[in-house]
């Protein structure tokens, strides 16, 4: 090694008040005591009792849906014949960070496929929202669509069947097209 290559450092010396800590523990008392503030005394609305009020700023259409790229429950979608698109690659299931989406397969009663479907079941609780799944499927069956009002009084009802997610299908495809 030459002697140019080596860089000598000094280490810095601390003055009185930074070797207290006082002047950084008064700054964090302050923005501390700026949010409590804030917080007794709100200039506006923080708190919105959910689902009799509703966020005025954000962009809902008359079907609740929010517009354009918030993520919310999941659909499968359908082909032009009314089956659906899936057939049971597990490729969602495999990318799922959150591991919610149960695919079961079986063999295809139509020519045009291999396989299908039999049992398709996300878990809405676990689901991360995070469109992985929507990103793997290399048929598109699979979307995220912009309903937010998702309730259930057990975990068994949130817990989306193919039944449930090609009802959403139904509902969702005149507001929001593949």
């Amino acid at each position: 090694m030459k002697q140019e290559d080596i860089i000598l450092v000094e280490e810095p010396q601390l003055t009185l008040s930074d070797g207290f800590y006082l002047p950084q523990v008064f700054i964090g008392l302050g923005t501390t005591m700026k949010h409590m503030w804030k917080t007794i005394r709100p200039s506006g609305d923080i708190v919105v009792q959910y689902p009799e009020e509703r966020r005025e700023d954000r962009p809902v259409d008359e079907g609740g849906m929010l517009r354009p790229t918030y993520r919310g429950v999941h659909r499968l979608n359908k082909d032009m014949e009314g089956r659906p698109n899936c057939v049971a690659c597990f490729m969602c299931s495999t990318a799922c960070p959150a591991k919610c989406i149960h695919i079961e397969a079986g063999e295809s009663p139509w020519p045009d496929r291999e396989k299908y479907p039999v049992k398709f079941d996300i878990d809405e609780l676990r689901c991360i929202y995070c469109g992985m799944c929507e990103e793997a499927c290399p048929c598109d069956a699979i979307e995220l669509t912009s309903i937010y009002k998702l309730v259930g009084t057990s975990r068994q009802e949130m817990i989306l069947d193919k039944e449930k997610l090609l009802e959403i299908y139904d509902q969702t495809i005149d507001h929001e097209p593949m």
